[in-house]
């Protein structure tokens, strides 16, 4: 017979490293869509959690004087888990974003949708880059480099050891916002610049032959030459993930940093 006993300040150090797991899962990225089932997402919040408080023990002794206080040490762990798993889940909207501009350009942009799995409004295009570049890092292993992250952070920022410090976080997502834009342009640039000739060529034309309806004409153009440029230029689509992965990197670096002790 297998007998096993534990302290109640065990139970509750395991408790607290659930908590920042769980709320990492349910803010990271690929864990958190919402066609993975609940029973999958808390099933493997509990068996982290388990790995990371056996690897880590002997523990450190929690401080604390009431229920609240505790609820407090709760709350700071939560928050630890959200924002590491939001600050590499917010870099898979670069993609969303280069395909609004590609819709904007070829004559898709009113053809939106709600995506099931992110419960986000976005158009065709950016469907296929969103799911062809999280594709492409699943297979590059960036589940896997999420996991790793939050394991070490652990070693950074111990249990109710996190320190909320607004202006390094402020200046990591204003620093985001510039790559979110810049890498957004590059995903679009050689559809925007095919759209461009294509424009210039209408407008020549509708001088040459004001006869012709070059607003019918080129709204097909446009999205036949648009779709053909989106293929042509697929195989530069493991490029972008490379970028996406960096700066998954770069912003889970950065809020780490902003809430190390």
């Amino acid at each position: 017979m297998i007998e096993y006993s534990f302290s109640i300040q065990e139970l509750e150090i395991l408790l607290l490293y659930f908590v920042r797991v769980t709320c990492f899962i349910y803010a990271a990225p690929f864990y958190s869509m919402n066609n993975t089932p609940n029973q999958f997402k808390i099933g493997l919040g509990l068996f982290v959690s388990y790995l990371l408080y056996a690897v880590s023990m002997p523990h450190q002794e929690l401080v604390y004087g009431t229920v609240l206080e505790y609820a407090v040490i709760v709350m700071r762990e939560a928050l630890v888990g959200l924002i590491i798993g939001w600050g590499a889940n917010i870099c898979s909207s670069i993609v969303l974003f280069a395909g609004r501009l590609v819709d904007m350009e070829i004559g898709f942009a009113m053809a939106n949708a709600i995506d099931p799995t992110t419960r986000e409004n976005a158009t065709i295009s950016g469907f296929y880059y969103q799911y062809t570049v999280m594709l492409l890092l699943i297979v590059s292993g960036m589940h896997r480099y999420v996991l790793q992250a939050l394991a070490q952070t652990y070693e950074l920022i111990p249990i109710n050891g996190a320190v909320f410090r607004s202006e390094p976080m402020m200046k990591a997502v204003i620093g985001f916002m510039s790559q979110y834009i810049n890498i957004g342009f590059q995903i679009c640039l050689p559809v925007f610049c095919v759209t461009l000739i294509v424009n210039v060529v209408l407008g020549i034309l509708a001088k040459v032959a004001p006869q012709m309806n070059m607003f019918a004409v080129g709204m097909q153009i446009k999205i036949l030459i648009g779709l053909g440029v989106m293929f042509l230029t697929a195989g530069m689509l493991p490029y972008v993930s490379d970028y996406v992965y960096k700066e998954m990197k770069i912003m889970i670096v950065s809020f780490v940093e902003a809430i190390m002790p």
